[in-house]
């Protein structure tokens, strides 16, 4: 139980990777506390414990700060904050509006709405740069907000911020560019947090990669499709929302008392380079041969 007494603040934490977090938290002995726009289908809960769910829009500063407020009323403390909460959907730079994608099963608004945006037949429009923004708004911007409205309870406790990144910040993200670019914002966010803050408050970046979630459907495709992408990876499987957990836990200890500004990837080695499957020398049969 080496969280014991502390508290902890997941944001986003309702579902996937954030009650994933939650509850290695919770099994660490911490007080956790959950926010997101919707509550949990079920009680976030893990060794007889449960986490406190507030209803929370991060891209609103009242309800930011209301819930921080909350934090301090009831606990009178915060040692850590884990900006958990973002994501994207699929959408190409470039592309329209009214676009349905067949391979998520979703499909943005309807013609009359982009050509009302500003989005012809030739490119797009300011509906579709907003779009983007949301994006960055709420893998950025949101983290940057919740970080200044929790930092005075961070700072009397001493305590840590860790910033959920993404390998889609250090590599080309089709499909979701505005998400990658704002995964490398947010990584440089943490650096820099981690100097101004420093010596009260530490502040890392836990770098995801690949994780198994209920929403992994949407991004991978069926249960083959899982399968064959985990054999991509040379550990040989997605991440599961615990190994996140465990991670953001090791971060939030004393264990990790001298890290700051540190970048802790969990993608299981990595991604094999695309060119080594279609090279014609160097193959595993040449090495035997």
């Amino acid at each position: 139980m080496e969280l014991e007494g502390r508290v902890a603040v997941v944001t986003g934490g309702t579902r996937g990777v954030g009650a994933g977090i939650a509850r290695a938290f919770l099994r660490a002995g911490a007080e956790v506390v959950v926010c997101a726009r919707r509550p949990p289908d079920a009680p976030v809960a893990a060794s007889g414990r449960e986490a406190a769910y507030h209803p929370v829009d991060l891209r609103r500063p009242d309800e930011v700060t209301g819930l921080f407020a909350r934090v301090a009323e009831r606990y009178g403390r915060l040692d850590t904050l884990v900006n958990n909460a973002g994501g994207t959907p699929y959408r190409l730079l470039g592309e329209r509006a009214d676009t349905e994608r067949a391979d998520t099963g979703r499909a943005d608004t309807g013609r009359a709405d982009a050509e009302r945006n500003g989005a012809g037949l030739g490119g797009t429009g300011r509906g579709d740069v907003e779009r983007h923004a949301r994006v960055v708004e709420l893998n950025l911007i949101a983290p940057l907000a919740a970080s200044l409205a929790g930092y005075p309870l961070l700072r009397a406790a001493r305590g840590s911020v860790v910033m959920i990144g993404s390998v889609s910040g250090a590599r080309p993200s089709p499909g979701t560019a505005a998400y990658g670019a704002a995964k490398a914002g947010l990584e440089h966010l943490a650096r820099s947090m981690a100097v101004e803050w420093a010596p009260e408050v530490r502040v890392n970046t836990l770098v995801l990669g690949m994780v198994r979630t209920e929403l992994s459907h949407l991004h991978y495709g069926d249960a083959d499709g899982l399968t064959a992408i985990g054999r991509t990876i040379p550990l040989g499987r997605l991440a599961e929302p615990s190994d996140a957990g465990e991670a953001a836990v090791f971060l939030a200890s004393d264990r990790a008392a001298y890290v700051s500004g540190a970048s802790l990837l969990l993608h299981g080695g990595g991604e094999r380079p695309a060119f080594l499957a279609a090279a014609t020398v160097n193959t595993r049969t040449d090495k035997e041969n």
